[in-house]
């Protein structure tokens, strides 16, 4: 039997291998000409912030020589060789257009053609489509997203405003502070800070603890340490925000996790102000109505899916706004499944192989009944 799986980053990957351990075959059909084409495009001092013994996908884990926290360049050789040892054969430059249910089976419409398969699992992830500001069409410089910064280097000399301050515009805003960058961070609502590590642990390592006591005792529980450790966003600039756990579980946003915006900013090399309320030219207008000029933008603004271009405004498996209904389990509509598409305080890519598992198992379960 055969299960079409769009998408060949690590979830898409993750999926793959976990099909065809249970003796079906997967189609992976990807828009770009490599697998992990994501990895490729991020940051270049972007490091996994989960630590290489938890990030493995099922079958084989990072090697040790990733190091602690594997670097993006280690994260793209680790997904070739996963491919490579999994078997997966991706199909490159297939981007899906549409994916329709025709009687027993979904029909999958791509660049390079068509194909029909009674399971159809959507690997593509939270990164949909970058999000950017309304107000940025109004801001006389330069605007990117932050999945097009590279590196400080075209930076250099430049007043950069980071909008955001979740990981990629903590990370952004510090890379660019370490290169002598005159960056200021704008911050518009409350924020929930975590530490890399807490005790020498890895802290997604604590995800486990919302997992059994649920959010809000987990977050109750680590208040007093995370204080003690993070401080409080007070003490930044910034507005205390709800606990991570209680984060994830109610907003689907992940906390951000210090790797050394916090003592930038102690330490006056990002600047902090409030939302952007308006813009003329190049100068930007905060909510505290204070004004100042920047040659750049970096919108760390987070990304929008939305899965009913793909499946219709119709699909029962999308909510009103097209993202899943269930991630990780059977969706409302036969054969159609979504993998990793909640945001976890475990991490992303442990989601991704946790939830791969649960969708070959109920495909392998649901098929062998009907077989």
């Amino acid at each position: 039997m055969r299960a079409i799986v769009v998408g060949a980053g690590p979830t898409g990957l993750a999926v793959g291998a976990c099909l065809g351990q249970v003796g079906i075959t997967p189609i992976l059909l990807e828009k770009a000409a490599t697998v992990g084409s994501s990895w490729r495009a991020h940051y270049d001092s972007l490091r996994l912030h989960t630590a290489r013994h938890r990030s493995g996908l099922p079958g084989l884990p990072f090697p040790e020589s990733a190091g602690r926290y594997p670097a993006r360049a280690q994260v793209v050789d680790y997904l070739e060789s996963y491919a490579e040892a999994q078997d997966l054969r991706p199909r490159f430059g297939c981007e899906v257009t549409a994916i329709r249910r025709e009687g027993n089976l979904w029909r999958v419409e791509h660049g390079r053609g068509t194909e029909e398969a009674p399971v159809v699992v959507l690997a593509t992830g939270l990164n949909g489509q970058p999000r950017l500001p309304d107000w940025t069409e109004g801001f006389g410089g330069a605007v990117l997203h932050s999945s097009a910064y590279r590196s400080s280097r075209p930076f250099s000399g430049q007043r950069v405003l980071v909008v955001g301050f979740g990981n990629s515009g903590g990370d952004i805003a510090l890379d660019l502070a370490r290169a002598g960058v005159d960056v200021t961070l704008s911050v518009r609502g409350p924020v929930t800070i975590l530490p890399k590590e807490l005790f020498g642990v890895p802290i997604t390592s604590f995800g486990l603890m919302s997992r059994l006591l649920g959010p809000r005792a987990a977050d109750r529980l680590t208040a007093p340490i995370l204080r003690r450790v993070v401080g409080r966003p007070e003490d930044y600039g910034l507005t205390s925000g709800k606990g991570p756990a209680t984060m994830v579980a109610e907003d689907g946003r992940i906390p951000m996790i210090d790797v050394g915006a916090l003592a930038a900013i102690k330490a006056g090399a990002i600047k902090v102000r409030p939302g952007v309320a308006g813009v003329a030219d190049r100068r930007v207008t905060f909510a505290d109505e204070g004004t100042e000029g920047f040659d750049t933008v970096v919108a760390a603004t987070g990304y929008r899916v939305d899965l009913r271009p793909l499946l219709g405004s119709a699909c029962r498996a999308l909510d009103p706004q097209g993202r899943p209904v269930v991630s990780g389990g059977p969706s409302p509509e036969p054969g159609l499944y979504f993998c990793s598409y909640r945001a976890s305080s475990e991490g992303q890519l442990r989601t991704s192989s946790r939830e791969a598992k649960a969708i070959a198992t109920h495909v392998a379960g649901a098929f062998a009944a009907t077989a």
